[in-house]
């Protein structure tokens, strides 16, 4: 709260019986009603003044109270992060605020005012308890109040049943999506465990090949060290364009087939890969000394950069496993306090990760990070939200090709967050509406569900901060700024 809005709230005593039938029939609202009716508004109300300047009603506190404006005017403020955002401005005779919803039964629900008041000059009004306006509107309009009620809690309980399966179809779609990428390393591991139970099979039919045929043992010995040697090389192999890959092949499988080398050609790519040359073959042929012996020699030293090729592939799947499983425990924060200061580079990237099989191939993801940035007080699984949003929306309006660019920046005492694509933009008449419940640019069915209007809750709210879009052709961005210190206590 502001210090204006902490200050006792100084008006002066309801005095009943102010305002007669007569007076009363002259608002809008009660010109309708009957002589019997208007008494008894008059005999329950009173009037109430309120000075310039002062607090009329506070959003949030209990709505014990309608008010009608008389005269003078008012202001309606919302409460957005650490700011008062006007909403009315008005002086026009007979506007009402305040207990609005007193008139729904709904069991163990205590209603709140939803916005703050405060008179900007000398202002009057007619006020009725939130019990006896009620009982008014439940007595007199009986058949109003039961299609009000329906409506209100109709689209109450069906926005939660609503938002319940959306965030469970929301859930369904990013577990999906993980298991796809944990199914990819997961059966390339498999598929070269295979590979490399065969590769080793072949090894030692080989080596016993080389053995059955009386190599002396000084050569042998000098065949396992240059064994060792082209392992050793393969791991350094610098990578090779598909030219540069197409060009050794070729020189590697020329020199096999000058020596009458089995299956050459199968064998070339495994050396190229490698990282031999012709070069590196001339020396397996020096120390293997027997012609009749380098085919042997040639497959056994094949299989064991086979082998580690595999067993580096078996690796780099594992690898990519337990980068998944790492990346799904930060998105979902189990085990991990609800509020804690956290880096936000972390759960950006575990977003983009879980959200991978939807960015697909054709985006291109630029990471612009300050990683110089301080940690920030937050709900990280609720920022994980706003991220998953925003990104989704993001690739969804390039239709899965452009650049998603994350960016990361300071600005004084907030931590900027950048997330832009090159889709077609949002059109200036919708920008404004964009983070209004319910709204969406999308077709049915299409969007994670979740709506910007949570994520703009999550993060004014939540959190302090702000979010807003700019958007022209090629360039959308969405900025959300969060304080780099905890918001002062209210």
């Amino acid at each position: 709260m502001s210090e204006t809005d902490v200050e006792e709230i100084h008006l002066r005593p309801c005095e009943p019986g102010r305002l007669t039938p007569a007076e009363l029939r002259t608002l809008f609202l009660f010109e309708k009603l009957t002589d019997d009716q208007l008494a008894w508004i008059a005999d329950h109300g009173c009037t109430m003044h309120a000075p310039a300047g002062s607090l009329v009603l506070r959003e949030g506190d209990p709505a014990e109270k309608f008010f009608v404006l008389l005269s003078g005017t008012v202001s309606l403020t919302r409460r957005v992060g650490q700011d008062d955002v006007q909403t009315t401005r008005t002086e026009q005779r007979g506007v009402y605020m305040g207990a609005t919803q007193a008139y729904i039964r709904d069991d163990g629900v205590q209603y709140t005012y939803m916005a703050s008041m405060r008179a900007l000059d000398d202002a009057d009004f007619f006020v009725l308890s939130a019990a006896d306006f009620g009982w008014m509107m439940r007595e007199w309009f009986p058949m109003a109040i039961h299609l009000l009620e329906g409506l209100y809690l109709g689209m109450r309980n069906t926005q939660a049943a609503i938002g319940e399966r959306q965030r469970l179809t929301a859930l369904g779609a990013l577990s999906a999506g993980l298991m796809h990428e944990l199914n990819n390393p997961a059966a390339a591991a498999s598929r070269a465990t295979g590979a490399l139970r065969m590769r080793v099979a072949g090894m030692r039919h080989k080596l016993g090949m080389l053995a059955a045929g009386k190599v002396a043992a000084d050569r042998l010995d000098a065949l396992v060290e240059l064994q060792e040697e082209v392992i050793e090389k393969a791991a350094k192999a610098p990578a090779l364009t598909a030219l540069q890959a197409a060009d050794r092949e070729d020189e590697l499988g020329d020199w096999m087939q000058e020596r009458s080398i089995t299956h050459a050609w199968d064998l070339a790519p495994v050396f190229a890969q490698g990282g031999l040359d012709a070069r590196c073959l001339d020396d397996i042929e020096a120390k293997v000394g027997s012609p009749e012996l380098l085919d042997q020699a040639i497959h056994w030293i094949g299989y064991a950069l086979e082998t580690e090729q595999l067993m580096s592939d078996i690796e780099d799947a594992t690898g990519r496993v337990s980068s998944l499983v790492s990346a799904a425990k930060q998105y979902s924060h189990l085990d991990r306090a609800a509020h804690q200061w956290i880096d936000v580079h972390t759960g950006l990237d575990s977003t983009l990760v879980m959200l991978g099989h939807k960015i697909g191939a054709g985006v291109t993801v630029v990471r612009e990070y300050d990683r110089g940035l301080p940690e920030v007080p937050a709900h990280p699984a609720e920022l994980n939200q706003v991220w998953t949003n925003i990104i989704d929306n993001a690739v969804q309006a390039m239709n899965g090709a452009g650049t998603l660019t994350v960016r990361t920046y300071r600005e004084d005492d907030h931590v900027v967050v950048a997330i832009g694509d090159t889709g077609p933009g949002v059109p200036e008449e919708l920008r404004k509406r964009v983070f209004e419940p319910f709204f969406t640019t999308k077709p049915v069915g299409e969007g994670t569900g979740l709506g910007l209007d949570i994520s703009y809750r999550i993060i004014v709210n939540g959190h302090g901060g702000d979010i807003v879009l700019r958007s022209e052709p090629g360039d959308t961005r969405f900025l959300v700024r969060l304080p780099t210190s905890e918001p002062p206590s209210e």
